[in-house]
């Protein structure tokens, strides 16, 4: 990845997005989708004594109990507070923890990805656009915003139809914070304790589907 002009600072959040190459379609099915899914959650931690390949080569039981030996390290390269996967991009609102952490995490992530796709579908060369995009957050009403926006882009995009749907989307973190059983790398924490309640943040994010859909007419002049 080329060099960034901006540096990336521990202990910040960043709103971190990008496109495929050429914006070509790079998550087509329900597989593909899961595979990037498990790789942010596989590559939030440093240095796991397998690659993601060999990892996922594992039975389930070897699975289960390698990550549970990650977890139990309680380290990581970035905390994770929403994303969402769209055919073409995707989005996360992270908390760099360690010294290069967001740019370790997202090498890792991208590359696996990569060799992944371009061996099932015999291609070559980058499915991403670099550098990655990333913009520093820095106030908790800007957080609370940028969190909505990555989760309204399954509707904004009309990949969804109804706001109700949303709560089943797997491939966005929307579903984590209002599941019994949120997925263990999603941090709900932050975002969870700016809102009164779940229905408030139910109804914060809701609000703005229409205007947000608006925008989408004009995405391309700002995710580039």
């Amino acid at each position: 990845m080329p060099k960034r002009k901006t540096p990336l600072v521990s202990n910040e959040i960043y709103h971190v997005y990008t496109r495929s190459v050429a914006q070509q379609p790079i998550f087509r099915n329900k597989k593909e989708f899961t595979v990037f899914t498990n790789l942010i959650e596989y590559y939030k931690f440093p240095n796991p004594l397998l690659r993601f390949s060999h990892y996922s080569r594992l039975n389930s039981k070897e699975r289960a109990k390698f990550l549970n030996n990650l977890y139990k390290q309680n380290q990581n390269l970035v905390n994770i507070y929403a994303f969402c996967l769209m055919p073409n991009h995707y989005h996360l609102l992270l908390k760099q923890t360690s010294d290069n952490g967001i740019m370790n995490f997202i090498r890792l992530c991208q590359n696996s990805y990569a060799r992944y796709l371009n061996s099932k579908t015999k291609r070559f060369g980058s499915l991403f656009q670099s550098p990655f995009k990333a913009l520093r957050i820095e106030t908790d009403e800007q957080f609370t915003h940028v969190a909505r926006y990555i989760h309204l882009n399954p509707l904004s995009s009309y990949i969804l139809k109804n706001f109700s749907e949303l709560k089943s989307y797997k491939w966005s973190s929307y579903i984590d914070y209002f599941s019994e059983t949120p997925r263990r790398f999603i941090n709900t924490t932050l975002l969870t304790k700016l809102f009164k309640d779940k229905e408030k943040f139910d109804k914060f994010t809701q609000d703005n589907l229409d205007y947000q859909r608006r925008l989408e007419k004009i995405k391309h002049l700002t995710i580039d």
